[in-house]
């Protein structure tokens, strides 16, 4: 393999590294919300068809071992703002932590950095934490398209926010496209001219003389937008009648519905929402749901790529496709996310550069790597610096297929403390989890990223992900793993200090 070379923001290989300096690439990224790692029909997802987006991984790079260290929704997304673990951005769910991401912190963010740098940017789809105060002001005078709603868009957003009542497609994933197209195709002026007036200073096309940057935020396949999906005539076809029959291949955890394997004071199911309390049918008729949204998302990323094609973007634009969160579907007795199990943390992430060479094509890289990588990463694939206050590492070597030195575990953690779930952290290593849990006693409702003084976990947890990758058998009290359990200890110790604010 050649030496890679950075340059003018691209990742040039040695045949190419003396050409012309190719202009500076445009940048989409794509985040879908509570998609699963094994969602793909790339990872074996046994319903699920997604060749689109099989096929971007096999022309990019795809991470295997991608995960979140927050898994909900605002949290992972402040995360992805401020290149920052929770500990540090203080960004909780907004209805606990009451924190809002900073100017400063929003300033330094990929899409600020990119527009300081000449880049057209547009911020399209769900937003879901605040920037610098209650009405994300920064966010509307900064980007140059702000289309988005905040919270749940349901499946046909416009029933419930303003900002897409000039959509002529009704459904969410259609509708986010028309969008996108109408800011990427200047000349188009129907929906500048029909959108909502508290928006329209708000919406600027994309200036053709200028590089782009432009982040799509999906509010699916999440359980809150899958209600109405396929009832309305305008609706595609496939999200009432796709895979019918199918649901049967879904495979129910082991034991489900009575498979509870923590102790009642850490959860119990009782306490979780209902919508994430299902039976065994409800549930098998939300992973067809699920399915069908995934295979929405697919095409979504099929129609973007043709687009490019057509209008002669193709050949510098970059995407990055990643998920907020996953989600449990009735492993360990649970439904929803925060729990840092793989099901939540672990999630697909693949990073597509026209430039990149040939021999590094769908390749498949190993190292464990988090969203907060993203954001680094992007910024030196366009040429630029890295902030300072960035905690996440530019994957860029191994986008070259490098062996470099890189993290050996990370650090999780949920600090939300509302709807019955504990507060918890842990380390997940390339071969052992260890997950703690404290006490719900005194947390309720409050938002404790350093914690109750000198508390100490009420439960503990140590997986063996060679052998157990379904996180089954808890070997913290197995007295030949309580070396393993001490070493981890003391990491989720080390980390937690190590990525507090100083």
């Amino acid at each position: 393999m050649g030496v890679w070379l950075v340059g003018c923001g691209l990742l040039f290989s040695p045949a190419s590294a003396m050409a012309a300096p190719t202009p500076k690439p445009n940048v989409i990224f794509i985040l879908s919300d509570d998609q699963r790692y094994d969602s793909l029909s790339l990872t074996g997802n046994p319903v699920t068809q997604t060749p689109h987006i099989d096929r971007l991984a096999k022309q990019g790079v795809f991470f295997k071992n991608a995960f979140v260290t927050s898994p909900i929704c605002g949290p992972s997304r402040a995360n992805l703002f401020t290149a920052q673990w929770e500990r540090t951005n203080r960004v909780g769910f907004t209805s606990v932590s009451k924190n809002f991401v900073s100017e400063k912190a929003f300033g330094n963010s990929f899409l600020m950095q990119l527009k300081e740098a000449g880049y057209s940017t547009a911020f399209i789809g769900k937003h879901h934490t605040k920037i610098a105060d209650r009405s994300n002001t920064q966010l509307k005078q900064n980007i140059d398209f702000c289309y988005y709603g905040e919270g749940h868009l349901g499946f046909h957003p416009a029933d419930k926010k303003k900002t897409f009542s000039n959509l002529t497609n009704k459904s969410q994933i259609e509708g986010l496209f028309e969008a996108f197209e109408a800011y990427l195709k200047p000349g188009d002026d129907s929906f500048y001219e029909n959108a909502h007036a508290s928006i329209k200073k708000q919406l600027k096309p994309r200036d053709p003389n200028k590089p782009f940057c432009a982040w799509i935020n999906f509010n699916l396949p999440h359980q809150a937008s899958l209600g109405g999906m396929g009832t309305r005539p305008g609706d595609p076809k496939f999200y009432s009648t796709l895979y019918q029959g199918e649901q049967n291949k879904f495979a129910m955890p082991a034991g489900y519905p009575g498979n509870l394997s923590l102790p009642k004071d850490v959860i119990t199911r009782e306490e979780q929402p209902g919508y994430y309390r299902f039976s065994e049918a409800s549930l098998k008729r939300s992973l067809l749901k699920t399915s069908r949204a995934v295979y929405g998302i697919d095409q979504f990323v099929g129609n973007l790529r043709a687009v490019l094609e057509k209008l002669g973007l193709a050949e510098n634009t970059i995407i990055v496709f990643f998920s907020d969160n996953g989600l449990l579907y009735g492993e360990h007795g649970l439904g929803g996310k925060t729990m840092l199990y793989e099901e939540s943390v672990h999630v697909p992430l693949i990073v597509y550069s026209p430039h990149l060479a040939a021999e590094n094509r769908g390749s498949q890289r190993a190292e464990l790597v988090v969203g907060q990588d993203i954001p680094a990463t992007l910024l030196e694939m366009c040429g630029l610096s890295i902030p300072e206050t960035y905690q996440g590492q530019s994957m860029v070597p191994l986008l070259g297929n490098k062996k470099v030195g890189w993290r050996e575990d990370i650090f999780l953690e949920n600090l939300f403390t509302d709807q019955g779930y504990p507060r918890q952290d842990a380390v997940r290593g390339e071969r052992f989890k260890y997950i703690r849990y404290y006490s719900k006693e005194n947390d309720r409702n409050k938002y404790l990223p350093d914690g109750i003084e000198g508390e100490q976990p009420i439960y503990e947890e140590l997986f063996d992900l060679a052998n157990d990758p379904k996180e089954q058998r808890n070997l913290a009290n197995n007295p030949e793993y309580e070396t393993v359990l001490k070493k981890h200890r003391a990491r989720c110790k080390q980390l937690k200090q190590e990525l507090s604010p100083k």
